[in-house]
């Protein structure tokens, strides 16, 4: 996608009428990738996500010594190799990266400094380092608990028993978890905070499983016993969440959306948008073909408790302010700590429009009002442009700040909304 400043969200003007394909699943797509880094032998990753965050996780992993390759099939990922010496990983703003690679670093044999865009810098990342100088880490943070911080591999990790605070982000545990095959003892996690979305532990858990690990779990304690792991190939799910958009797109337009490659049995959280199309008065089938939804172009007001599908709610909230009466969206007060302040900022942006919406402790109160033109700040949160599109629909006008922000999960995002709205 060209770089821009803004683009102007176009208005639909008729149903739609569409069939909608999304890329691979960024959270599949970084999970596989730290397996296949941890397995046996040579990985091919069918179908991956190829975005910011994906290519920021290949790039960490080959500072390990995992070395990738795109073929004509996927990406074929190499074994992490021990090796010695200083290296550098860029984070980004992808918290997946950011989680999910200092367990390798301080596995291996090398001396590795983290740092990323200063909103990496934001986000809660204490009781993963915490939890991981319980298990014998050496780990400088100068006592931040969010980047720049260093970890000095020490050629291995013995594991054990350790107690983990992952209220804020489910990544903490599943960081851990990822990483519990190559400790020589294995892993025990015990929780003292309820983690969001657990969903993610659940596509987590799953995928250790795909791969030859062995997870068990007795309600809030977790062991992952050490593991060869090996798989040889395994093909990633279109994103669920990233398809929000297009989902929810028919119940403002009225029409039908058609996302093809809809897996039937998943354990991706956007699979909960099935439930919402009907509980906001829209019909979904699923098929061989994907998931087809249609829509009458009114939305239905709602309660909804987010929890564990937090991802969604920067486009349901924008949803919401076009629906025919008041809505509550709770359960999400972790979203404070994600690429931004999500609350805050769908509560200034929205609000800035037109709206009326305010913050609760756990979520947002929103009172459908008339919305006119204006810039929708995006506050570099891919999710934020997704919401931006989303309002777009029915608000001739919306001008989405930096769309070129939403090439974290979706790079082909705006043309592929563009091509939705064609013949609508």
């Amino acid at each position: 996608m060209p770089e821009q400043n803004s683009w102007t969200a176009p208005v639909a003007t008729d149903k739609v009428e569409a069939v909608v394909r999304v890329p691979g699943s960024k959270s599949i797509t970084n999970r596989a990738y730290v397996l296949a880094a941890l397995s046996a032998g040579p990985t091919l990753v069918r179908e991956p996500l190829d975005s910011r965050d994906a290519r920021l996780m290949l790039a960490a992993l080959a500072e390990f010594g995992a070395t990738s390759e795109h073929t004509g099939d996927g990406v074929l990922v190499r074994p992490l190799t021990q090796g010695s010496g200083e290296v550098t990983v860029a984070l980004g703003n992808a918290g997946t990266v950011a989680r999910f690679t200092p367990p390798l670093a301080a596995l291996g044999g090398r001396t590795v400094h983290f740092d990323g865009d200063p909103a990496i810098r934001r986000r809660p990342l204490a009781p993963l380092l915490g939890a991981l100088r319980d298990l014998g880490a050496d780990i400088d943070d100068a006592g931040r608990g969010a980047p720049p911080f260093t970890v000095r591999g020490q050629g291995g990790l013995r594991g054990g028993a350790v107690e983990l605070d992952s209220s804020a982000s489910s990544q903490f545990l599943s960081a851990l978890l990822l990483a519990a095959p190559a400790f020589a003892t294995g892993v025990t996690v015990r929780l003292t905070g309820t983690p969001p979305s657990e969903p993610h532990i659940a596509m987590t858990l799953d995928m250790l499983r795909r791969f030859g690990a062995a997870p068990q779990r007795h309600g809030d304690e977790f062991h992952v016993p050490h593991t060869a792991l090996e798989l040889g190939e395994y093909t990633v799910e279109p994103d669920l969440s990233t398809a929000a958009p297009f989902v929810v797109a028919p119940l403002v337009t009225g029409g039908t959306v058609r996302i093809a490659g809809w897996p039937r049995e998943t354990t991706q959280p956007g699979d909960w948008l099935r439930s919402l199309v009907r509980e906001l008065g829209g019909g979904v089938m699923l098929d061989d073909a994907g998931l087809t939804v249609t829509g009458t172009g009114q939305v239905r007001a709602a309660t909804l408790d987010l929890h564990e599908v937090g991802e969604l709610t920067p486009v349901i909230a924008a949803l919401l302010c076009l629906a025919d009466g008041p809505s509550v969206i709770s359960g999400v007060a972790h979203l404070r700590g994600h690429e931004t302040d999500r609350l805050a900022a769908l509560a200034t942006e929205l609000t800035a429009l037109g709206g009326d919406v305010t913050e609760t402790e756990d979520g947002l109160r929103i009172r459908p009002s008339p919305l006119d033109a204006g810039t929708f700040h995006t506050y570099d949160d891919h999710r934020l442009v997704m919401a931006g599109a989303v309002l777009g629909l029915r608000v001739p006008g919306v001008e989405v700040e930096n769309p070129a922000t939403v090439g974290k999960t979706f790079p082909g995002f705006v043309a592929a909304w563009q091509e939705m709205l064609a013949n609508a």
